[in-house]
């Protein structure tokens, strides 16, 4: 089976593309929700962020996000330590969730390939991109966040120029229609690769 990571900078549209996979009938692997699942659901994970951030990092059973996000966003350490201590936990199930699926391959959406050097991780990396000031655009609406939280957001990843190098497939995804024939390509091709 064929094990293909898909990234992209925040607001790239890393979500739709994976949504158009999964209506081709590929199983796609959502890092950040299972991350979030795992950070609420994992005893080891939640003794581990407490110790980190504090007991503000929970709001009872529920992950407190905004705090979380304040913490992480400002110090660059910090994140840092977070990664640390949940992606090992993400890999782990991902790679169970590999385990039972039946298809020619499978995708893992995570927004950190190249900025944890993980691309060794897969067999191709699919890169998804658009324009900064439309990516911009898109949070800030998403999120409700004002222009300045975003930048910082975008500071904290690899530009997209250095992850065109490092990919194996690039998605412009700025129109919908074209983003959707280019994904359908790319399954074409990754399945003939599987057999």
């Amino acid at each position: 089976m064929i094990v293909v990571g898909l990234t992209g900078g925040i607001g790239s549209g890393k979500s739709t593309v994976s949504g158009m996979f999964k209506d081709l009938g590929v199983p796609v692997y959502d890092s950040d929700s299972e991350a979030k699942r795992l950070m609420t659901t994992s005893a080891e994970l939640k003794k581990a962020i407490i110790e980190l951030l504090g007991k503000r990092a929970y709001d009872g059973k529920t992950l407190n996000r905004s705090f979380i996000a304040n913490q992480i966003f400002e110090n660059p350490e910090t994140l840092q330590k977070l990664n640390k201590i949940v992606h090992p936990a993400v890999r782990t199930d991902f790679l169970e969730w590999t385990e039972i699926q039946e298809a020619p391959y499978v995708i893992q959406e995570t927004a950190l390939i190249f900025e944890n050097e993980a691309q060794e991780n897969y067999d191709y990396v699919i890169l998804v991109t658009a324009p900064e000031d439309l990516r911009l655009q898109r949070v800030m609406e998403r999120d409700e966040a004002s222009k300045e939280e975003v930048l910082n957001r975008m500071r904290n990843q690899m530009s997209d120029d250095k992850k065109v190098a490092l990919s194996n497939f690039c998605i412009d995804n700025i129109n919908l229609e074209i983003t959707k024939k280019r994904v359908a390509e790319l399954h074409q091709r990754l399945v003939r690769q599987a057999d």
